[in-house]
């Protein structure tokens, strides 16, 4: 009973993270969007416990076309940029955070209401792709229930 107990335990939390044998992901969240948005964000830790890799596409059923994306201020323009990919180097978090880098949900397939999840799935060069569930947060969230800038030992991924 105790096995069953745990492993239900396990599945239940299995939204907060998911991990392939060498890279580990938590707390993949986006924000809520209005009605009729056609894009939206998705934020997550990466830990790369193998060899260094990069994160380099990923893909959901609620988006027509997913990118990697950064945000830069451009003389005081904020711009989404994409990117080619973002590097994971092993025993380092990179955070992926509103203002930084993130995964870029476009030509959305439907609103993401706050409370509900999603499928993300995650491909990097080297590690076999995560598909992990994305929680969504209020509108404006800064974070999934917390700040996670401030947490020890975290980075936010480095500019390219």
């Amino acid at each position: 009973m105790r096995h069953v107990l745990f492993a239900a335990a396990l599945l239940a939390a299995a939204p907060a993270f998911a991990q392939s044998p060498s890279i580990q992901v938590d707390l993949p969240w986006a924000r809520a969007t209005a009605p009729n948005a056609k894009a939206g964000g998705v934020f997550m830790t990466l830990t790369d416990s193998g060899a260094p890799d990069k994160l380099v596409a990923a893909s959901s059923p609620v988006a027509g076309m997913v990118e990697v994306h950064r945000t830069v201020n451009e003389n005081g323009v904020m711009k989404m940029l994409p990117v080619d990919a973002i590097e994971l180097a092993p025993g380092t978090k990179v955070i992926l955070a509103p203002g930084g880098y993130h995964v870029m949900l476009m030509d959305l397939k439907r609103q993401l209401k706050q409370g509900e999840t999603f499928p993300l799935t995650l491909s990097f060069a080297k590690a076999a792709p995560v598909t992990v569930m994305v929680k969504v947060e209020a509108p404006g969230a800064s974070g999934p229930g917390h700040d996670m800038h401030s947490m020890p030992g975290m980075t936010t991924a480095p500019k390219p």
